[in-house]
């Protein structure tokens, strides 16, 4: 279908369907239950198979495949709008360093374990292999679809023109690991008796089940900070969010102009433009009506829709063109996450371990949302403390985040992958000792003695 503005209503249209449908599947398929599935990536596997990849029924558009990293860049443009709280990198440090320090090895170790693979092991294997194709495992798994799609989509811009795919195919896979390999991993933890809050699957919710929740436990999903009369809350924020995203639109090509040759990625400047226009609203004294939690909701929502859109449009020919390098790469990814598990976790969180790793387990292999699932299974109430230490930790960890997010994939695009390995590791290295100094390294205790 050629595209007109009658066809992204369609597309938008058709992939709203396709959601539906997946939570439908989702709160009444037993088996898909089990598998904690999110509803956007059965709508996605819908859509793949639906689409003009397999069977060709559904009528997308020809620019279905352009969705994608527009929309990564309004996740990015919602990351900072409504914030208003600042934390010092000294009392992150002194209030939750076993976290900040814990992440932070997971993400810079897995960008700099994977790339170095890529170098020594795919070199020989497959001399042809783009060079920053290894870089495509962190991207789609401690990444997942929202950095798997901006990553792939910087990388492209270098040459690599399947980047994007292989980073969807890299996100889908580590969302099916570490879903089913995390229910393996919470089932060995439980029969070793390392769970402090849960001893058998069988307690997991379920709200978590069906991902719909009983009227009676169901909460506002944020503040009402305008008069309807005026503009509405939901519009209002929208606004903010789609205002920075165009404003990063316009400042990449403009910078595109103004500096040929230099692509700086869109997701970072809608980013920026969204750190700008908080900045703006503070200044006016506004910044209160700015709500967070709408923010973030809309950038859930846009992740949803992304999602969707990212594996429905998947390159089969490509995968099947790369699928012994994918099949490495998802056996490095699994092996390197079992090790942050069970050998980091025990030996660098002050307490509940294995609540505190398994949830970084989730996030390393999918994303955060996945975290909090796996965590929510052995941790029902979030006893453990694992969530509310991340989102403190999380407020210094988003801005080292976004910066290797954003650089990283420039650098091994321009053709620096040695440097930028050897840079990745030294970093890791140094979390490492920082941990070892600041005191967050201990002798391993799988099973905690619990005061009475």
């Amino acid at each position: 279908m050629p595209f007109d503005p009658n066809a992204l209503l369609i597309d938008f249209a058709i992939v709203s369907l396709l959601l539906v449908v997946g939570q439908f599947i989702r709160a009444k398929v037993k088996f898909i239950q089990s598998l904690f599935l999110p509803a956007s990536v059965i709508a996605g596997v819908i859509a793949l198979i639906l689409g003009p990849q397999f069977l060709d029924i559904l009528p997308f558009s020809d620019s279905v495949s352009s969705y994608a990293n527009l929309l990564v860049a309004m996740l990015f443009a919602t990351l900072f709008l409504g914030r208003t709280e600042f934390v010092s990198p000294k009392k992150v440090l002194s209030s939750v360093g076993d976290t900040f320090l814990n992440n932070m090895l997971a993400e810079f170790s897995q960008f700099g374990v994977a790339l170095l693979f890529g170098l020594v092991v795919f070199g020989v294997l497959f001399p042809s292999l783009n060079d920053a194709f290894a870089l495509l495992l962190p991207a789609g798994w401690a990444g997942g679809y929202g950095y798997a799609t901006a990553i792939g989509g910087v990388l492209e811009t270098y040459g690599f023109t399947d980047a994007t795919t292989v980073g969807l195919t890299m996100a889908t896979a580590g969302m099916f690991t570490g879903i089913l390999g995390g229910l393996l991993m919470i089932n060995i933890g439980t029969r070793m008796g390392v769970t402090n809050f849960v001893k058998k699957m069988s307690a997991v919710p379920q709200e978590m089940r069906t991902g719909l929740i009983a009227p009676e436990n169901q909460k506002p999903m944020g503040m009402n900070t305008t008069n309807a009369g005026a503009i509405d809350p939901l519009a209002w924020h929208l606004a903010l969010v789609l205002i920075a995203t165009g404003i990063g639109y316009y400042a990449n090509a403009y910078l595109k102009v103004l500096i040929p040759g230099v692509d700086v990625p869109l997701m970072c400047l809608s980013m920026l433009a969204g750190v700008v226009i908080q900045f703006i609203m503070r200044m006016a004294k506004m910044d209160h009506y700015v709500d967070k939690e709408v923010i973030g909701r809309i950038g859930s929502g846009v992740t949803d829709y992304m999602v969707v859109f990212g594996i429905g449009t998947i390159r089969i020919e490509a995968v099947i063109q790369y699928a012994i390098p994918l099949l490495l790469l998802i056996l490095l990814g699994f092996a390197f996450c079992c090790f942050f598990l069970w050998v980091i976790g025990p030996r660098s969180f002050h307490n509940n371990w294995f609540e505190r790793s398994i949830f970084v387990w989730g996030w390393a292999t999918g994303n955060v949302a996945m975290g909090v699932t796996l965590l929510r299974i052995v941790d029902p109430d979030f006893e453990s403390g694992a969530l509310d230490d991340y989102g403190l930790a999380y407020i210094l960890i988003a801005f080292i985040e976004i910066a290797l997010v954003s650089l990283v994939p420039v650098f091994v695009g321009s053709g620096f992958v040695w440097q930028t390995t050897l840079v990745l590791l030294a970093i890791s290295a140094a979390l490492f000792v920082l941990m070892k100094v600041g005191g967050f390294w201990h002798k391993a205790v799988l099973r905690e003695k619990k005061a009475e």
